[in-house]
């Protein structure tokens, strides 16, 4: 099944219903790239850095967000890859974004 966000689906096979490519997880919404910084079975946790302009000071502020997403098992996925990931209806309590493509070699 093709995204339509321009990633090649992985060429390992899984059974997981929460893979966008295998199973029936819509990807939707905004897509964001980041490293990640800890895997926990089927989740990984997300880091990525952005610049914030703060007026008083008229300098640049580096700023950063975690969010925690699933892994599926079709990825391989290891802590320090650089990875795309694409928000989806929200899994668990925590979890609202899916791993997409790994894009850091």
């Amino acid at each position: 099944m093709a995204l339509g966000l321009g990633v090649k689906a992985p060429e390992k096979e899984c059974e997981d219903e929460n893979c966008p490519f295998h199973g029936q997880l819509p990807v939707r919404g905004r897509t964001f790239e980041g490293v990640i910084t800890s895997k926990n079975g089927k989740t990984v946790t997300v880091k990525w850095q952005y610049h914030h302009h703060v007026p008083k000071y008229e300098r640049y502020m580096r700023r950063n967000t975690k969010v925690m997403a699933h892994c599926p098992p079709c990825m391989d996925i290891e802590e320090g890859d650089e990875v795309k990931i694409g928000e989806t209806r929200p899994i668990s309590k925590g979890k609202s974004f899916v791993v997409i493509e790994k894009t850091g070699e």
